[in-house]
């Protein structure tokens, strides 16, 4: 028996895990879930991590960690911290040692939205090994993501326009506002990822992280190739049973 521990991503909290916990459970595991301060401006990497560390029964030596999106940043530096025995990346992004997240698409953001976070971005030298990647975020989404907690129509066109509508309203109506941005412009902290088994999960129809950057970054960054789920950037929501599958493999 195995404890998932659940980690959301921009926009989300606990409840966005409400239709896959079921379905894990049913499977013969335990889950776990927790709300990250995603709410507060001034949280850090640091104080993401520290809420799921502290979440985790101490004692629990088999701990699978589930990284939706943004949280892909944080569950290797939970694995950094404390014994687990899988790293599952969830339609995530995935931390380059040494860099900003927002370093690696800069030049795919509008230039006052930069300028309004006072962005400068690193020497040119340094940005060449990403030259090759194909783009992070669908264009689009880039202009509007920041509207999702606050625009249904944004909302269901990049985040639940593969759900069915009563599950869709119902996660619109949940929507939290993503006012720290750590995980674009703090520098990860780590040298290297750390020496644990990971899986990346690709959603297919996943109109905000490029399903192409997905595959790029799964096998250059973890050296794994990318599970294929026909599902947008929830597949939690959306497709819980299918998902719940694929980790229980």
């Amino acid at each position: 028996m195995s404890l998932f521990c659940l980690v959301h991503g921009a926009n989300l909290g606990a409840w966005c895990w409400d239709l896959l916990i079921p379905e894990l459970e049913a499977r013969g595991h335990k889950t776990l879930a927790m709300d990250l301060p995603i709410d507060n401006p001034t949280a850090t990497f640091s104080d993401f991590v520290d809420s799921v560390v502290e979440a985790i029964p101490p004692g629990e030596d088999d701990v699978i960690l589930v990284g939706h999106s943004f949280a892909g940043t944080v569950i290797p530096l939970v694995a950094s911290q404390r014994p687990v025995r899988r790293l599952v990346y969830l339609v995530a992004l995935i931390p380059y040692p040494g860099m900003r997240k927002l370093d690696q698409f800069y030049d795919e953001v509008d230039a006052d939205a930069l300028t309004a976070i006072s962005y400068e971005p690193p020497p040119k030298e340094q940005l060449e090994r990403f030259r090759d990647e194909p783009d992070m975020y669908n264009p689009a989404c880039l202009r509007l993501k920041q509207q999702a907690a606050e625009n249904a129509e944004v909302a269901m066109e990049y985040c639940f326009h593969d759900c069915q509508p009563d599950v869709a309203r119902w996660g619109i109506s949940k929507l939290r506002y993503q006012a720290s941005l750590a995980y674009l412009t703090e520098v990860f902290p780590l040298q290297a990822l750390p020496d644990v088994e990971s899986v990346y999960i690709v959603g297919t129809e996943d109109r905000i992280i490029s399903p192409a950057w997905s595959r790029y970054a799964a096998r250059k960054r973890l050296g794994v190739d990318a599970v294929e789920l026909p599902a947008g950037h929830y597949p939690q929501i959306s497709h819980p049973a299918e998902l719940a599958e694929i980790l229980t493999r």
